[in-house]
């Protein structure tokens, strides 16, 4: 696995422009809350240690993972935001249900980015167990709440560039 031998919150190889111009819309799923509130301290404080103004950052919980596009299409719809950062966990149990949610958020995230043509970053856990989450969360891997951030700062900056 990639991941064993990196850490998510590692972003010396690459620049990172500055968020100070950009709005960002943050979901985060209340399920798994223990992780998905650290990826969402994590999200948050990258965009603000890059400049991000905090009154341009729109915070929304929504019940699940499953319900992270909803909420992304509702900012988007009715909030001017550059970025939209999804944050969930969903852990692997006995049942095939991880396969359905997982498969299901990844496809409408992607579609909710198509539809306003706006970034709509995942930033959702997948994860066999809650010790990997909580890894992938602010452990020893790093927070994917930071990379879910530099994802939308990169991917708005790219959309002002290539938009003029």
């Amino acid at each position: 696995m990639a991941t064993q031998l990196k850490n998510l919150s590692d972003f010396s190889h690459t620049v990172v422009p500055s968020a100070v111009a950009y709005r960002f819309g943050i979901v985060v799923a209340e399920w798994n809350a223990e992780i998905t509130n650290a990826l969402y301290e994590g999200a948050y404080q990258s965009l603000i240690n890059h400049g991000a103004l905090a009154d341009n950052i729109f915070t929304y919980a929504v019940p699940g993972s499953f319900e992270l596009t909803s909420g992304a299409d509702l900012l988007l719809k009715n909030l001017h935001l550059d970025a939209v950062i999804c944050l969930g966990c969903v852990i692997q149990g006995e049942t095939r249900h991880f396969d359905f949610i997982c498969n299901a958020v990844a496809g409408a995230i992607s579609n909710v980015a198509i539809k306003y043509t706006k970034p709509v970053i995942f930033g959702v856990l997948t994860t066999d167990n809650q010790q990997q989450a909580l890894d992938r969360a602010g452990g020893k891997h790093g927070n994917k709440g930071d990379e879910a951030a530099i994802t939308a700062i990169k991917m708005a900056n790219l959309a002002e560039t290539l938009n003029g």
